[in-house]
């Protein structure tokens, strides 16, 4: 018994080293991949604006000015107590935003190892008013990322913000954020009608991440803090026996959406727990779903985000850990 419990470890141990060289060798295959570009420091730029300059600046981004807004009300902008703060508060939590540059650079080799007709857009940052709900654009060929959505969830700028979107609001978060962008992109079903449906698009997105991202944590890749996610983990077998035995999956209510997939404080299954749960555990578990038929099938990225929720459910034979 002794020498076969030996041969199983040792079994296990050369099939994770296997594992772990084969992971290796394609990060570095990928990091050979050549994506050169530049972070146009838009923030920086304005701070350096006057009356003068306005024009030529203007020149430079002119998506970044509506034709409404006039230059006697830019200049006055620039000007303001409250502008002239969020220029330093960009500054001192940023600096030259190389670590946040070779992030985004590693994301855009990864997407291209993938598909090859990837094109990097342009990347700008912006020192613009708090919107919690809209934090970057990707359109088109442009990404801009407003900086002050990603001061830290403490920031005297987020003291209205509810707590369950200020902890999303750090810097760690930009390039899950811009990852997700993408994702949304690439994902295709040809029905978001049924629960089920709903929770395995938003687990493709988040499968998205585990191979453009394979650095960060799960964590920061859903959005959670530790804590959330910990629960999350303990919980999921509980979290699909409510759902499976409930009879949510096929179910077209669109109250399953908001109780269960969009950012709220909490998840909504009416249980004394719901105010230990994070929300969006539904989005969790399509995650878990999307993961295992991977896992079961070897699809690759791009095809997987176009197959639909019924095939990948099926294949994936999905069992929760207990």
């Amino acid at each position: 018994m002794k020498v076969k419990l030996n041969h199983i470890l040792f079994t296990l141990l050369f099939i994770l080293f296997w594992t772990c060289e084969n992971e290796n060798a394609l990060e570095k295959e990928i990091a050979k991949i050549d994506m050169g570009f530049t972070v146009e420091r838009f923030d920086k730029v304005l701070l350096n604006t006057d009356a003068q300059k306005l024009p030529q600046v203007k020149n430079t981004f002119p998506f970044l000015f509506p034709e409404y807004i006039s230059d006697s009300s830019w200049v006055e902008r620039i000007n303001s107590d409250l502008q002239q703060q969020m220029f330093s508060e960009g500054k001192k939590a940023f600096g030259d935003f190389k670590v946040e540059k070779e992030n985004i650079k590693r994301l855009f080799q990864h997407i291209k190892y993938y598909d090859k007709t990837f094109k990097q857009p342009r990347v700008i940052t912006v020192a613009d008013y708090v919107d919690y709900r809209s934090k970057l654009v990707l359109q088109g060929d442009l990404l801009i990322i407003n900086l002050m959505n990603y001061l830290g969830q403490d920031h005297e700028f987020y003291q209205n913000t509810p707590m369950y979107f200020a902890e999303r609001m750090m810097s760690t978060q930009i390039l899950p954020e811009i990852a997700e962008k993408y994702a949304n992109n690439y994902a295709y079903q040809s029905q978001r009608k049924t629960f089920l449906d709903e929770m395995i698009y938003h687990g493709k997105t988040l499968y998205f991440k585990d191979v453009m991202i394979p650095e960060f944590s799960d964590a920061d890749k859903i959005g959670y803090t530790i804590e959330d996610i910990k629960w999350a983990n303990e919980n999921e077998s509980q979290i699909w026996s409510y759902f499976v035995e409930k009879e949510l999956l096929f179910s077209t209510d669109p109250k399953l959406f908001t109780r269960f997939t969009v950012p709220a404080p909490f998840s909504k299954f009416y249980l004394e727990l719901d105010n230990e749960s994070p929300g969006r555990v539904g989005q969790y578990i399509g995650w878990q779903i999307v993961r295992a038929y991977a896992e079961r099938t070897g699809t690759d990225i791009i095809t997987l985000m176009r197959t639909d929720s019924d095939e990948i459910f099926k294949k994936s034979k999905y069992k929760p850990k207990r």
